[in-house]
């Protein structure tokens, strides 16, 4: 296939004009792109070479090989070089050669642009007949070939990690950097782009833009741009990346480079095994795996990415392969101590690389491959803080066994006792290493399981820690259900077991003194200064550790292998399971830690159940089941009923059924023992307004628990018990008074959510009726707003709305209630007035003859005047006055001025 071209010099007059213009067109090529590719194929000689130059100095004026992204997603290869005079013979002519790639297109056989470099295709000069020559391949010029490319960078040596360094950021994101290249020779600059297209994946390559020449590099829209040295200067910067590679600057000079794919790029081409390109990614593992087999030598960070590659891949490389490059990484390098110029952190991670490849390898290969490597990772592992892999009988010989524990049983004993270490990482692994060498450590593992237990369930120490000071789960400070200081339910004190509050708002379910399960300073089942549930932390249950797969290997076998750790270990997790049961079910449930082995722990055995042995079934059913698995009757220890509840309802309270159906399934002598009282108080109290239960649940709390309740525990649950007599043969009287004189009477604020609940369902008995004139008397006199408010809500309700169309008798009961006690109270008034002027007036206009008769009907037999109060209301007109006359408001109104012919209204009540 032949390729569009474009012929574009200065040329005589003619049909397409005069001057620069394009001289040869391959056919169908629109006039778009020869208006856009005119922008991008021009010419600018260098300022530094002649101006009117003989034959033998033309052939020093750099060509311009571009390759060129255009507006439609095509490309332009072009070749631009200096021709002197023009037909006319004016200086400073040039003729540009370009082929045009369609979007999606290539060259020929898949070559890349920069191997067009000086290909015999290229013309110097249009055709005589205006004809493009068919291209329909582009044969390289010798210039690239390996040779030259790999004499060329050893040339550039000092510079080539540099120039790779801002080639990635350019691959990773296009639009990042420009990179300048300043040679004294444009032939130069191609050698540089054919080292980088080497490198690149194919892909990148075949999208890279550049040129080999411009004059003046700022303008340019390139990726990689070459100048010469008497090109316009351009500074570096963040998305200029300039190397003069001249001599002038220090641009692009020797130096540790950061990125150490860059560095092994360069490592290989000064090794002259470009080859190694031939699957060119971007990967440093890939590279620095198939360098160093192929023995070119990399630095630490190098090594570390290829031992890590090989670790990823060690089920598919084949087993030569594999075999060859441990080989390499096992004697390479060498600096566990890092002084032989390798910085501290790269040979630490060699270390853990290295340890991570042994561990994936380790009984894939024969000893007699995986022992070198065990030996220097395990040697490094001791004395220098590296990664301790976790081997096998088998690792290691006898000989090398013996020498390792002669050389290492000091270090293994301090290592296992070091607290600075997080337990369930470096010194368990150090007892197993001990294990395997016949080192005695017997007497470390009490002080070890305490470690143990702390960082399985709070993470490394210190690692748990939570925000002092901020309110809500999981923080120190103040929050729901485990601080000290303040807190949604719950306060700080001391009480009958551990659980009594005496003091203002505090934790929930401990105290900040002492209790039955508690210590000093701790709750009953939290500890002061923790969030939910008693941890420190932040995040979901107060914890920050993540969501656990599994208890470490080399746990498993130490719990296994070591009664005595494994009896401390459990004892320690126990405690901290009473303290803390969400915390540790969140670290620990599914975790497949043996407390089969050992008998008692209840507190772990709930703790340790798989999230799928809690998850099915309502929650009762799960909290039977949890309780189950404690393998204790909570009768015989009353603590692991408060653990069973953690487990099941964590963060949150029972809902007032589930409170209701434990305290009467259970009894309320097992919940004063356990400590669990006010988690169904606080359920009560909390409960949303449609949940029906509240009232039940209140009723049987006040009932189980009649001394032990705080006062204002008492008013708010004997509220809640309100609620439910309210329409029932319970309800008595002085409703208003009563509910008013149990919240203003409460020691303690009574909640929020009691007292809206009252109101509402107060206000909705009231609007319901048939309610006592005193009731409403009482209402009107109060001027609560709150209460008020949620009567005129009930009275806007659509439910009262469609009652009052359908029922005469409840509007005329209605028009009733909402026209006495005028003057009583100004809140009560202007709440009478929108309800009668809002709801019930539009209600009554749009009532038919039958209902509205049905209405005066029975306001007529109630007697009392309220007839004729309500005709005159009724009476059109007269709604701005009644309204005001039943308010006891604007007495004295301005009368519209009288006009001829209008008939004087009958004057009020009382006035002439």
């Amino acid at each position: 296939m032949s390729l569009a071209q474009l012929h574009y010099t200065s040329a005589p007059p003619g049909p397409d004009g005069s001057g620069f213009r394009f001289t040869a067109v391959s056919p169908g090529v629109p006039q778009g792109l020869l208006r856009e590719a005119e922008q991008l194929i021009g010419y600018e000689p260098p300022r530094d070479l002649p101006a009117r130059p003989d034959a033998a100095q033309l052939r020093a004026f750099p060509k311009a090989l571009g390759f060129h992204e255009l507006s439609d997603g095509g490309r332009l290869l072009s070749r631009t070089v200096y021709t002197g005079a023009d037909y006319s013979g004016r200086w400073g002519n040039f003729h540009a050669h370009a082929l045009y790639l369609p979007p999606g297109a290539r060259l020929p056989d898949g070559a890349l642009p920069i191997t067009a470099w000086e290909s015999p295709r290229w013309a110097d000069a249009t055709p005589a007949d205006r004809r493009p020559t068919p291209v329909d391949r582009l044969e390289p010029s010798g210039l690239l070939r390996r040779d030259a490319l790999v004499a060329f960078a050893a040339s550039r040596a000092d510079r080539l990690a540099a120039f790779f360094a801002d080639l990635r950021v350019l691959a990773e994101d296009p639009d990042a950097c420009q990179v300048v290249l300043v040679e004294h020779d444009s032939a130069a600059v191609a050698q540089w782009i054919a080292l980088a297209c080497a490198v690149l994946p194919r892909e990148v390559a075949h999208r890279l833009t550049f040129t080999t020449y411009t004059r003046r590099p700022l303008q340019a829209r390139q990726q990689i741009v070459g100048a010469l040295p008497s090109s316009e200067p351009c500074a570096p910067g963040h998305r200029l990346r300039v190397h003069d590679c001249t001599g002038r600057s220090a641009g692009g000079s020797a130096g540790t480079v950061p990125d150490a794919w860059a560095d092994t790029c360069a490592r290989v081409w000064c090794a002259a095994r470009p080859e190694l390109f031939r699957d060119a990614s971007l990967d440093l593992g890939c590279l620095a795996a198939s360098a160093l087999a192929a023995g070119v030598a990399l630095r630490a960070d190098a090594r570390a990415a290829a031992a890590r590659w090989a670790g990823e891949r060690v089920g598919s490389l084949p087993e030569a392969t594999l075999t060859a490059l441990i080989g390499v990484l096992s004697t390479s390098g060498g600096d566990e101590g890092g002084t032989s110029g390798t910085s501290p952190q790269d040979a630490g991670a060699e270390r853990a690389a290295l340890a991570a490849l042994l561990d994936r390898v380790e009984g894939r290969l024969p000893t007699a491959v995986t022992a070198p490597l065990a030996g220097r990772v395990l040697t490094s592992a001791v004395l220098g803080g590296g990664p301790v892999p976790a081997l096998r009988a088998g690792s290691l010989t006898p000989v090398v066994r013996d020498e390792l524990a002669r050389t290492l049983a000091a270090p293994l004993r301090s290592g296992i006792a070091d607290a600075r270490e997080p337990a369930v990482g470096r010194p368990l692994l150090l007892l197993g290493t001990a294990d395997l060498l016949d080192v005695d450590c017997q007497d470390l593992l009490p002080e070890l399981a305490g470690r143990l237990s702390r960082a399985l369930v709070a993470g490394p120490e210190g690692g748990g820690e939570g925000r002092a000071g901020d309110d809500g789960e999981g923080t120190a400070g103040s929050g729901a259900y485990g601080t000290v200081g303040t807190g949604t339910y719950g306060t700080a004190g001391t009480g009958s077991e551990g659980a009594r509050r005496d003091a203002p708002r505090g934790t929930a379910y401990g105290t900040a003194g002492t209790g039955a399960y508690g210590t000093a300073g701790s709750g009953t089942y939290g500890t002061a200064g923790s969030g939910t549930y008693g941890t420190t932390g932040t995040g979901t249950y107060g914890s920050t550790a993540p969501e656990p797969d599994g208890c470490p290997p080399a746990l498993l076998d130490a719990v296994e292998g070591h009664p005595a750790l494994r009896i401390a270990l459990f004892g320690a997790l126990d405690a901290l399971a009473a303290a803390d049961p969400v915390a540790v079910a969140r670290r620990l449930a599914g975790s497949r830690l043996p407390v089969g082995l050992q008998p008692g722990f209840p507190h772990l055995r709930m703790c340790v159940l798989p999230p799928e042995a809690r998850e099915p079934g309502d929650r009762l059913t799960r909290f039977h089941g949890v309780l189950r698995a404690a393998a204790v009757s909570p009768h015989a220890d009353p603590a692991v009923l408060a653990t069973a509840l953690h487990l099941v309802w964590p963060g949150e309270l029972p809902a007032s059924q589930e409170a209701s159906l434990l305290l009467n399934q259970l009894g309320s002598d097992i919940h004063r023992a356990a400590g669990t009282r006010d988690v169904l108080v606080d359920a009560a109290l909390a409960a949303p307004p449609d949940d029906l239960d509240a009232p039940v649940l209140a009723a049987d709390l006040l009932r189980c628990f009649p001394t032990e309740l705080r006062p204002g525990q008492r008013a708010a649950l004997l509220l809640l018990e309100f609620t439910g007599l309210l329409g029932t043969e319970g309800e008595g009287e002085e409703w208003v008074g009563r509910a008013l004189g149990l919240r203003d009477g409460a020691a303690e604020p009574v909640p929020d959510t009691v007292t809206e609940r009252v109101f509402a369902a107060l206000a909705r008995r009231l609007v319901d009726g048939p309610a006592p004139d005193s009731e409403l008397y009482g209402l009107a006199r109060s001027g609560e707003p709150r209460l008020l408010a949620a009567y005129e809500r009930a009275g806007r309700s659509e439910r009262v709305r469609d009652r009052l169309r359908t029922s005469p008798a409840y509007a005329a009961a209605c028009f009733c209630a909402w026209s006495a006690c005028p003057g009583t109270h100004p809140a009560w008034d202007e709440t009478r007035t929108a309800l009668l002027t809002k709801v019930l007036r539009p209600v009554v206009r749009a009532l038919p003859a039958a209902d509205l008769a049905g209405i005066e009907d029975t306001l007529g037999r109630a007697g009392g005047g309220r007839l004729d109060a309500f005709r005159s209301w009724n009476r059109p007109g007269t709604l701005g006055r009644l309204a005001g006359r039943f308010s006891g408001r604007n007495r004295r109104i301005e009368r519209p001025p009288v006009r001829h012919g209008d008939i004087e209204p009958p004057a009020e009540e009382g006035r002439p």
